[in-house]
């Protein structure tokens, strides 16, 4: 076993001590297939359990409310039932002596009517992302949403807190706030999806105010340090964000000013297209953020085992969350540990809502202990 790779060894985050610094990132799956929205015991509990020998797994993303969902079969985080559901995958994860947050979602414009009994979803600004949205009956063009109100958006702040509650009562470790990848606090940040004219609009610090005013409720329920942030500031192109000159200065401020928290960890992602020509864009965000700053940083998009060593032995990240590899191999930190190569997983069960692409990979690696 080569246990001595940085990834392998152990890290104190918080108050929680994580066996190794691997991350099993956020990804929707599409397995919660019935009429609550619920994890289940049969394929979520499962499927976690077999992944729990990750340093720390963040959940796929779980939709506060009905108004936050954008995607077939996503289990949400808002009834008794869905709370009993997670549980179940808490229990088993914790059994296997794993550490879980689960990841607090609403999606924002990037959803579609179907989803909300033909009324228009809701957006910072009434800006259509001109993007497609899963439905139950494929794949359908987003339409204009609705600009929301004052009144929405304290009842989304009260979403994510009342979330985040949920999430206590369901066991888990910690929350990660999914403020990235082009869903509702990314509408919010990016000045071409916000064009709004009161306080949640105009200045940078305007636009990022609602990330913040949800921390400070957030906090209320769960402590500080058992709360995440994701941010992904390079974005561009997919899932109707554009970089502009505002673009990276919006997340300068935003990331300092998360230093006045004492959160659990910045999960940050590199640019998951090539912005190398495209203007005003950062290229290198764990370079860029490190500095910047003062707590743990998870760093995800495009890691490899050699690459997820070598940006923590170069001090730009703490811990590296690694997505599709998760999916095909869920003994990947004993693969790691035992150089055993990775299994690729099959694109076309990644959303087909059953066991098949989901709970049968193979476990190749010896399920021992990683040394520390």
């Amino acid at each position: 076993m080569n246990s001595n790779q940085d990834l392998l060894k152990s890290y104190k985050l918080g108050d929680l001590n994580l066996s190794n610094r691997v991350v099993m990132a956020p990804m929707t799956r599409g397995r919660a297939n019935n009429p609550e929205d619920k994890p289940t015991a049969s394929l979520h509990a499962e499927y976690y359990k077999q992944r729990a020998s990750a340093g720390l797994i963040i959940s796929e993303g779980s939709q506060i409310s009905k108004d936050a969902v954008g995607y077939i079969n996503t289990p949400g985080i808002y009834t008794e039932e869905q709370i009993k559901g997670w549980k179940e995958v808490t229990q088993e994860v914790h059994k296997a002596n794993g550490k879980i947050f689960i990841q607090l979602w609403h999606v924002g414009r990037m959803s579609h009517p179907d989803f909300h009994n033909g009324k228009l979803p809701m957006a910072p600004s009434a800006i259509n992302p001109n993007e497609k949205s899963y439905t139950t009956e494929g794949f359908k063009d987003t339409v204009v949403p609705r600009e929301m109100s004052l009144e929405d958006i304290k009842t989304t702040i009260s979403d994510f807190k009342t979330a985040a509650k949920n999430s206590v009562e369901a066991g888990f470790d910690g929350v990660e706030i999914h403020s990235s990848n082009g869903y509702l606090f990314h509408q919010f940040f990016n000045a071409t999806s916000n064009q709004r004219k009161d306080e949640y609009g105009g200045s940078l610090e305007n636009r990022a105010r609602i990330l913040f005013e949800v921390l400070d409720a957030v906090k209320e329920v769960i402590p500080e340090n058992r709360v995440g942030v994701r941010l992904n500031p390079s974005m561009h192109g997919i899932f109707g964000c554009i970089i502009d000159e505002q673009t990276i200065p919006t997340f300068d401020y935003i990331i300092e000013k998360l230093n006045n928290y004492n959160l659990s960890y910045l999960h940050l992602s590199e640019p998951f297209t090539d912005v190398s020509e495209v203007p005003f864009a950062e290229t290198q965000i764990a370079k860029r953020y490190r500095p910047m700053y003062n707590g743990t940083i998870i760093i995800n998009g495009g890691f490899d085992q050699e690459k997820g060593n070598r940006v923590i032995a170069d001090g730009d990240a703490d811990m590296v969350a690694f997505g599709k590899p998760y999916i095909s191999n869920p003994d990947l930190v004993e693969r790691f540990a035992q150089n055993i190569p990775l299994d690729n997983w099959d694109e076309n069960t990644l959303y087909s809502g059953g066991a098949e692409g989901y709970l049968d990979y193979e476990v190749k690696a010896e399920r021992e202990a990683v040394l520390q």
